[in-house]
């Protein structure tokens, strides 16, 4: 595959896996009663089903080795496990109690959380567009919780989780799809305990006798691989800059659904927090493209 050819299919994986994360609430709205418990009981489930799949068709006769991890590593996921389990329970609960609007927020904000937590983990500097991004997203969030007199906790949870449950990935040596499948098959006996104690309760909504209804619970394992392979793929493809520009296309995908086509209330005030995250994130976007084309421009050798 020539270089531009190789560019185009990244472009194309990548612009799939964020279109799939921006329609998200589409697919868990048909989902709306059941409830996010079982929902990402069945997500975890699934999600460890397809997995195993994926990598028994890619691995064949080494895939044990391949997917052997030592205890550090395990101890790790584990963690990773949990801020991902919070993640999805969260986000799913605000699609079924009609907060889409403030996953939009969340992840919105996720890349300004990524600087902080940079910062107070890696002890990395600030720059001064930086900076005041950081300002504007803490000014955004302050008027929400005076203004509107709610604290937006939907939004800062997923995007602290998964700002967290990048670090966690970060500081962990495996990959995209065997770190996801340790940490799915982690807290699939948990997922199944949980399931089987709604059944003896006899709310359970999973039935084998309702063939629609269980393909959408089992179809929340492709919902998440399929992005994952996706996003995998655009990485390795394009350069950062240009996935970083592309991040905050699912979010913008999920703003207007909740806005034009869940009805969700947009007030003044929501357009105030609104427009300090997105100034923030314009100015962050700035520092960062000055950043990459600093790293570009080859250092003059001394005569």
């Amino acid at each position: 595959m020539t270089s531009d050819q190789d560019r185009i299919a990244g472009l194309a994986a990548a612009l799939g896996a964020f279109c799939i994360w921006g329609l998200a609430p589409l697919y868990f709205k048909l989902l709306g009663h059941v409830g996010a418990d079982e929902i990402i009981a069945h997500r975890v489930i699934w999600s460890m089903v397809f997995l195993g799949i994926v990598l028994v068709a890619r691995e064949r006769r080494g895939l044990i080795a391949r997917i052997r991890v030592d205890r550090r590593v395990l101890a790790a996921l584990m963690i990773s496990a949990i801020l991902i389990a919070v993640n999805w329970l969260v986000f799913v609960y605000a699609i079924n109690t009609n907060r889409v609007l403030s996953t939009s927020l969340g992840y919105f904000i996720n890349p300004l959380v990524n600087v902080l937590l940079g910062m107070l983990i890696f002890r990395e500097r600030l720059g001064r567009l930086q900076t005041i991004a950081v300002v504007l997203a803490f000014i955004g969030t302050a008027w929400m919780t005076v203004r509107v007199g709610r604290f937006p906790w939907i939004a800062l949870m997923l995007a602290f989780s998964f700002a967290l449950y990048g670090v966690v990935r970060k500081k962990t040596d495996v990959g995209p799809l065997i770190g996801l499948f340790w940490e799915t098959l982690l807290m699939t006996p948990l997922a199944l305990l949980w399931l089987f104690w709604l059944d003896r309760r006899g709310i359970l909504a999973f039935d084998f006798g309702s063939a629609g209804e269980a393909a959408l619970l089992a179809g929340t394992g492709l919902v998440t691989l399929v992005p994952l392979v996706l996003f995998a793929t655009g990485v390795r493809r394009l350069n950062l800059s240009t996935i970083g520009l592309m991040q905050y296309l699912a979010p913008s995908m999920t703003f207007v659904l909740a806005v034009f086509l869940f009805d969700e209330p947009f007030t003044l005030d929501h357009a105030v927090t609104f427009a300090c995250v997105w100034t923030a994130l314009i100015l962050f976007t700035i520092a960062g493209w000055r950043h990459y084309r600093r790293a570009r421009i080859p250092t003059r050798e001394v005569a």
